[in-house]
């Protein structure tokens, strides 16, 4: 819920803290993916506010993976005000990277889903 402190000078909601709230969603949704919290944020696409949320309102950020890399996640956000229904902004491609205790990437060994799921159909029409 958006709340006086996350307002800017126009009474609507500050860019930085939608901000904050993608990266910190992104965050954890990245970990129960790679069932790890060694991970960092690499990199977020261009970000446009399409609309945006007042005081009271309720937001909701909906995050998706696009693809798995052998170090990295890449997922995709959509961030809604469920009172007016409309996109607040969307987020093509934030790309997180699982990290060792010194900070260097090291491989995840996840596979994306989807992926998983057509190895296993090929699998099954072999035998």
């Amino acid at each position: 819920m958006v709340a006086a402190r996350d307002l800017n000078s126009n009474g609507t909601l500050f860019g930085g803290r939608c901000l904050e709230w993608i990266d910190e969603e992104a965050f954890i949704f990245t970990s129960c993916q790679l069932e790890s919290e060694s991970i960092v944020t690499r990199s977020m696409s261009e970000i446009n506010f399409l609309a945006t949320a007042r005081q009271g309102d309720i937001i909701e950020v909906g995050m998706e993976a696009t693809d798995y890399g052998r170090t990295s996640i890449t997922i995709s956000c959509v961030v809604r005000n469920m009172r007016t229904k409309q996109i607040i902004t969307a987020v093509e491609k934030l790309v997180f990277v699982k990290v060792d205790e010194n900070g260097r990437p090291i491989p995840h060994g996840k596979v994306h889903p989807i992926d998983r799921e057509f190895a296993h159909s090929e699998t099954l029409i072999g035998e």
